[in-house]
This record gives structure tokens, C-alpha cells and sequence, in this order.
């Protein structure tokens, strides 16, 4: 036995008692022979103390502990001396005085301090062993293991079977790119790993299983971000005679059990609800952030009949011309600014019109276009007031909406707005565009996937080939303007997946070289079936207050998608290439090692 209690474990009861510890030496102190040593393991610390007038042996073992070094103590449970209590620590009116010491291996110098601020997370990662050891790390793993268990039980509760789908899949455009899996057996040939389990489980609705989960492994081979990995976890739900106000009520209830197990709140449901076109006539996002102000305003009326040609020439071409009031902002830098209109022109405007409202003066080379009726209309709708910065866009609808949207955030963040908010704004986006059209590819392309439904009163406008206008059965639930999850009511029927895939131009041979196992189980009875799918990652990064979802996963990849710990993806074998069928051609970037 190595021990008797963890070392956040002993307590004033324990005092006089005989305890085995074992842990890390986090923290070794010399006080004029005095060895004090801060023992941690998981559960937290308790101090050790080593006195040369009692065991001058073992004061001399302590002397040469490092930080790090694994040891097992054993002895006695003593009050600490009057006046050395620490409050913060739980075991901080206690001491532990060994009279025995093993030392079960030597830590070698260090890569980092564990206590270190700010230390490289590429070093963080390639020694993330060591890393995981920092009580932040140990914390975050043990809320990601409260998520998943409230999760279990509470679609367990619900009724819900967990059930395991393949890993090695069909590649099929389903969004992103696919990780592929090369055979051995049959070569030429290969396999996919899931970028979802969507098939699967709308077969399994098929199936009759009627309500299912799985706490699943996605792979998608995508650019990486902090909130996004090339292997991520989701909580993946399905259920077959189903509407979308079922899947609200059961992921609210879902959602609202997770908040009370991990961080001991209480989340109020039902939550609000916007239609996509809502958000992004209000917010320009998808995902809106409503902690803070500066919605979007819309100007057509005030502008339609202007002599400014900029604002007037949008709005003539079937565009929009919208603002929002960036709040005390008018004193920003000339870098602030530059960065603002570089963001503007990233995503598709052609510059980026304002107002300084500064000494009573509105200063701007646009002002003097605007009549005396258009200024004061301006002044009503914004709410204009001294100190504020007025931004504008004028462009295609989707254009203004999300170039607004991003300067909206991007303000908020240099202002600080949700700093230290511990506010949580849960609402539902609902109503997306079933499709949308891609320039670039001539064609159109599914905003979900191909399976998400219609909504029924705009099957005849499909039909009618009015694309653009055909709402899907399809939602996200929000966060603070980040997307927990999204799902929606799937097609069941084989006729109109096959309309579906046709307007997407999948040809019927297509059709049935990718999806013929889909269309020939709808042909066999599908029920109706709907589902959501949740980032578990997100989930436990907003949990845990952190900003990237490396910080929730034991060991993720870095942001050029590379495990530095084990140097993958690495170079392999010849001969396992051969045995693939496999020859490399051309020049190889380098590899993570």
C-alpha cells in the first residue's frame, strides 16, 4: 500500500493518527534545517515536515528532494504550529511528521514551472504529460468528466441507448474534408473516418432503436482554430417521431443538467429564440453575442432618397445600408481603426464609413452629404450621443450583415465588454437557408447537410427550383455567441432526399454510388427523425472559462494540427506503404519531428 488518504484528505480530526502519503514534491522549503515539502497529488497538497531533532536521517533524504520527485511518506498527523495555519489550503491546521520516507523516482530538470504564467504552449505540448500535472489541467479534465456523466444519466433517464458507430466509414461531401484510411485487404480503396455519425444514426432511426446517443469521435481535416481540432468529441443525439420543439425541451433539459453538475447553476428554459434572418439583421452572426449593445440598425428608410451616392447606390441595386454605435468609443487609435477597415475589407466591403461624435462635432468626410433630415434621423435611430463612434456598411444584404457583425464583436473585445461577465445568454437560431449558392463552385451546396429537411411550407418553392428561398427544419443552440451544437429534422422520405440530392447536383448515379444504402432504408419504412448534435469540447471550454478547446483535452494538436509530444503525423515504414499499395511521389513537406 502506498497510501492511506489523498493529500487534500487529512483534516484537525485526523490529528494523532498514523497516514500514508504518496505524490509529487511540488514545493521544498529549508528553513534553517527545517525541511518543509508541499506533497500533491490530484486531490491537492498537504505539508510535509521533515526536523533534524527528530529523525536526522530523513531531514537529510528531504534536503535532496526536487521539485517533482515521486515520493511515499509515512508518520504522524500533527496539529501545525500556532500562527503557520493556512486558510486557503483545506488541510492548512495540519502537518504530517514522517518517520519514514521512500523516494520512488527522481524528476529530472524541469522543461517549465508548473506555476509559470504564460509559459509556450508549444512547449506546454510537447511535454503535456508533464503539463497535465498543473492543478488548472486537472480541473478542467475532472469538469470534462462531470459533462459526460450528466450527460449519460440524463438521456439515460430519458430513454436513450448509447450506441457505438464505425469509425472506419465512406467517404461521402458531407462539408468538410474527409481523413482518409487507406486498405491493405483491398487496395485502392478507402476508408473514411467520420466526420459525423449522420448516416449511422438516421439508420439506426431505420432501425427502430427510436432514441439514441454516443458520446462520439468526429474527424474532420479542416484549418484548426482555437475552438476547433482535427479530432473533436461531440454528443451526438437522434430520435425517431420527433418535432423540433421535442429536441429544444430535451437539449435544454440536457444543457440545464450539465450547468448543475459541472459549475452549480441553474440555467433558466425555456431559451429564446431567433430566426437565422433575425440574427443577422440584428447581430450579423448566426451565433449572436447579446451580452452587449450595438445592434445592427437598419438605414434603407432614412437613405433611399439620398444625394449620397454610396448609401443610395446600394440600396438601388436591391442592398442594404446599415450602422451600429460603437458606445465611448470615438477615442480610438489610428491602429484600432486600420485594423477595423482591414476587417471590413476581408469580408467583402469595399472600406469602411464612420462617425467621430467628438466636442459636440460629428467628424467625418461623409457628414457633408447628409441632408439636415438624414443627420437627425440618424441621431433618433443610433441614439447618438458625445463620445460615440457610428460605423457603416452599404452593400449586398450578407455583405453588411456580416461585416458589421465581425466589427461588432472585434469592438467589444477591444472595449472589454464581457470581461469578468459571468452572464450565460443560451438562445436558439432557427429557420437557416436549406441551401446556399457557392460562385465559386457554380453550384449549390447544403448550409447543413444533405439529410436536413425542409420546412413543409417551402417543399412547393424547392420544387419551383426557388432556391434561395427554401427554409430548412435546421437550429443551433448559442452560447455567448458561440455555437454549442446544431441539428434538425431529417428527411425520411426517399423521393424528396432524392430532389434534395438532384437540386445539390448529385447525379442519380451519384446518388447511388454515395448514398444508395441511405435511399434504399428509406424505402424500407424510415419513420420520421430528428436529432442535435453538441460540442463536448466547446461545452466544457465555456464551462471551464478557458478560450481554446486544447485547454479541456488531454492531448490535443497544436494549430498546425501536430501532436509535438509524439511527433505525429510522422513518417512510416516502406514496407507498410507497400503493403498499402501506397508510393509517395513528388516533394514531402517536413514532418512534426
Amino acid at each position: 500500500m502506498y497510501r492511506t488518504h489523498h493529500c487534500n484528505e487529512l483534516r484537525k480530526s485526523d490529528i494523532g493518527r498514523t497516514a500514508m502519503l504518496a505524490g509529487w514534491v511540488h514545493v521544498r522549503r529549508d528553513h534553517g534545517g527545517v525541511i518543509f515539502i508541499d506533497l500533491r497529488d490530484r486531490e491537492g497538497l498537504t505539508q510535509v515536515v521533515f526536523r533534524p531533532e527528530e529523525n536526522a536521517d530523513l531531514a537529510t533524504q528531504a534536503h535532496h528532494l526536487r521539485h517533482e520527485d515521486v515520493i511515499e511518506v509515512e508518520g504522524k498527523v500533527s496539529a501545525r504550529v500556532p500562527g503557520t495555519e493556512n486558510a486557503k489550503l483545506p488541510t492548512g491546521d495540519i502537518e504530517l511528521v514522517p518517520n519514514q520516507l521512500r523516494i520512488l523516482n527522481r524528476a529530472d530538470v524541469l522543461p517549465f514551472p508548473l506555476d509559470a504564467e504564460g509559459t509556450n504552449e508549444d512547449l506546454r505540448l510537447s511535454y503535456r504529460y508533464f503539463d497535465l500535472r498543473r492543478p488548472q489541467m486537472t480541473r478542467n479534465l475532472r469538469l470534462r468528466h462531470k459533462v459526460t456523466k450528466a450527460t449519460r444519466d440524463f438521456l439515460d433517464e430519458k430513454g436513450f441507448l448509447e450506441i457505438e458507430t464505425p469509425i472506419l466509414s465512406k467517404s461521402t461531401p458531407e462539408g468538410a474534408r474527409d481523413f482518409l484510411v487507406p486498405s491493405r485487404l483491398i487496395k485502392g480503396k478507402f476508408y473514411a473516418l467520420p466526420q459525423a455519425p449522420q448516416q449511422y444514426k438516421q439508420l439506426l432511426m431505420v432501425g427502430g432503436i427510436e432514441k439514441y446517443f454516443q458520446i462520439a469521435k468526429c474527424f474532420r481535416d479542416e484549418d484548426l482554430r482555437a475552438d476547433r481540432q482535427p479530432e473533436f468529441t461531440q454528443i451526438d443525439i437522434e430520435a425517431s417521431f420527433v418535432v423540433p420543439d421535442d429536441i429544444f425541451l430535451l437539449t435544454e433539459g440536457l444543457l440545464a443538467a450539465v450547468f448543475r453538475a459541472s459549475r452549480n447553476v441553474e440555467i433558466p428554459t425555456p431559451f429564446p429564440r431567433l430566426t437565422y434572418a433575425q440574427a443577422m439583421d440584428e447581430f450579423g452572426s448566426d451565433k449572436p453575442d447579446r451580452r452587449f449593445g450595438m445592434h445592427l440598425t437598419d438605414l434603407a428608410d432614412t437613405f433611399r432618397s439620398s444625394s449620397f451616392k454610396m448609401f443610395r447606390g446600394a440600396l438601388d441595386a436591391g442592398g442594404a445600408v446599415k450602422a451600429i454605435n460603437a458606445k465611448n468609443f470615438a477615442s480610438l487609435t489610428i491602429g484600432q481603426s486600420d485594423e477595423l477597415t482591414a476587417m471590413a475589407k476581408q469580408y467583402g466591403a469595399k472600406g469602411l464609413a464612420f462617425i467621430k461624435v467628438e466636442s459636440g462635432e460629428w467628424k467625418s468626410p461623409i457628414v457633408k452629404f447628409f441632408s439636415e433630415a438624414e443627420t437627425e434621423a440618424l441621431r433618433s435611430k443610433l441614439h447618438v450621443e458625445e463620445g460615440d463612434l457610428i460605423l457603416f456598411a452599404a452593400d449586398k444584404w450578407e455583405v453588411v450583415c456580416e461585416v458589421l457583425g465581425r466589427i461588432r464583436c472585434r469592438i467589444a473585445e477591444m472595449q472589454q465588454l464581457t470581461v469578468g461577465s459571468d452572464q450565460l445568454d443560451f438562445l436558439w437560431v432557427t429557420d437557416f437557408p436549406l441551401m446556399a449558392f457557392s460562385a465559386e463552385e457554380n453550384k449549390w451546396n447544403a448550409v447543413h447537410h444533405p439529410f436536413t429537411r425542409p420546412k413543409d411550407e417551402d417543399i412547393a418553392k424547392l420544387e419551383a427550383q426557388e432556391f434561395r428561398e427554401v427554409r430548412a427544419q435546421a437550429y443551433d443552440v448559442v452560447l455567448n455567441g458561440v455555437e454549442l451544437g446544431g441539428g434538425s429534422i431529417r428527411i425520411h422520405e426517399p423521393d424528396l432526399q432524392a430532389k434534395i440530392f438532384a437540386a445539390l447536383g448529385v447525379s442519380e448515379e451519384d446518388q447511388q454510388a454515395m448514398f444508395g444504402h441511405m435511399l434504399r432504408a428509406f424505402r424500407l419504412g424510415a419513420p420520421p427523425h430528428g436529432g442535435i448534435a453538441l460540442g463536448l469540447d466547446r461545452i466544457v471550454m465555456l464551462i471551464c472559462g478557458e478560450e481554446s478547446i486544447r485547454e479541456v483535452m488531454a492531448f490535443p494538436k497544436n494549430n498546425r494540427g501536430i501532436d509535438l509530444m509524439s511527433h505525429s503525423p510522422s513518417d512510416v515504414d516502406q514496407r507498410q506503404l507497400r503493403d498499402l499499395g501506397i508510393k509517395l511521389t513528388g516533394e514531402q513537406p517536413p514532418s512534426a519531428n
